[in-house]
């Protein structure tokens, strides 16, 4: 589909993708948990850092490559795990593929496509974004799909144990439409029998399914690929899980729908940087929403960043060239702020490069 005019920054590819998504489905993908306040930080923690400019600088021989995980990507701007891109458009997650270009795709869990079918139409290397399931046999059944449609690695979700439905869907009503589900989990085992003495019975059994310690040991035992945990904000615990051998971090509040007392992940990253050191991958997801905030978190210590909910609005107003053009925006406004900052790669962005404001 044609793009419609007057679309120069993700705040308009929001825009203009509400006037096409169903109401009820908007506020499934905008919801967060409890009144919104961890997605309210994240926002706010982009903007607590200007970046000073820095003429004279050479800048000659300047890009944005990036060497990541075996991976030589043109940019360092990945999508993140999203499920469900079947709510959204037609083609679901198979436009997405097609219009991710000379970079990364984490195909969820809860595709409503198959990793089999997205690798076939994929424009660039995938990632699988894995849920540890209840039966270990449920979940090494998703590694092997996984590696064997070519992903290049495993991404592990740890912090939504429990989920609630945002209050913005409760009140919207929204409800999977028929014909929409999660394809990779067909035909899995139901959750386990309740284990504790919560209130709430939900949390009882979801709980019981939770993974621990000895199941990340187990995961590192299973596969070959880079494994990289999702969700983890305390700094001992990445240093424990290091230490089994995995390869990095996404540092991510969910889109803001885990834990709403959660920190904004840009605060996490110094702190995390500094205690796993350079020979580990930290990424970090949540409200990147302009090549400034981009540029902001390689200075502040992470590798790359994922996107989330922008990669659903490029797919809404344009399909698959929607999705290219959301990224080609990105990658040009970081571009620009190298430049004004005098970092001629990715490599020269650092701390100094940021004061407060």
């Amino acid at each position: 589909m044609p793009l419609p005019p007057h679309l120069y920054t993700l705040a308009d590819y929001a825009l203009a993708a509400q006037a096409r998504i169903d109401p009820a489905v908007w506020a499934w993908l905008e919801g967060a948990s409890g009144d919104g306040a961890a997605r309210r930080r994240e926002e706010i923690s982009f903007g607590a850092h200007a970046i000073l400019n820095r003429p004279l600088a050479d800048l000659c021989g300047g890009h944005t490559r990036r060497h990541l995980l075996g991976l030589d990507l043109a940019h360092p701007v990945l999508l993140s795990p999203l499920g469900y891109h079947g709510l959204i458009h037609p083609e679901g997650e198979l436009a997405t593929a097609q219009g991710c270009l000379e970079t990364v795709m984490c195909v969820s869990t809860m595709a409503s496509r198959p990793i089999e079918v997205i690798a076939q139409a994929a424009a660039g290397p995938l990632w699988f974004q894995l849920y540890v399931q209840s039966r270990r046999e449920d979940t090494l059944r998703l590694i092997r799909r996984a590696e064997a449609a070519g992903a290049r690695a495993i991404v592990v979700t740890l912090d939504t144990p429990a989920q609630p439905a945002s209050p913005q869907t409760l009140r919207a009503g929204f409800a999977m439409p028929p014909g929409i589900a999660a394809v990779h989990l067909s035909g899995f085992a139901p959750a386990p029998e309740a284990s504790g003495d919560w209130y709430n019975p939900a949390l009882s059994r979801l709980t019981a399914a939770a993974p621990g310690w000895g199941d990340m040991a187990w995961l590192r035992g299973q596969t070959d690929l880079p494994l990289l945990a999702k969700g983890l904000s305390r700094a001992d615990d990445a240093v424990r899980l290091m230490a089994l051998g995995w390869d990095g971090l996404v540092l991510s509040t969910h889109g803001g729908r885990a834990m709403e007392a959660a920190p904004a992940p840009l605060t996490l990253l110094p702190a995390m940087r500094a205690a796993l050191g350079h020979d580990r991958v930290i990424l970090i997801d949540g409200s990147v929403r302009s090549g400034a905030d981009v540029f902001r978190a390689l200075a502040l210590g992470a590798d790359a960043v994922m996107i989330g909910r922008p990669q659903l609005y490029g797919l809404a107003v344009g399909g698959a060239l929607g999705v290219a053009h959301m990224l080609k925006i990105l990658r040009e406004e970081l571009e620009l702020a190298m430049v004004l900052a005098g970092c001629a790669t990715l490599d020269a962005i650092g701390p100094d490069a940021l004061t407060g404001v």
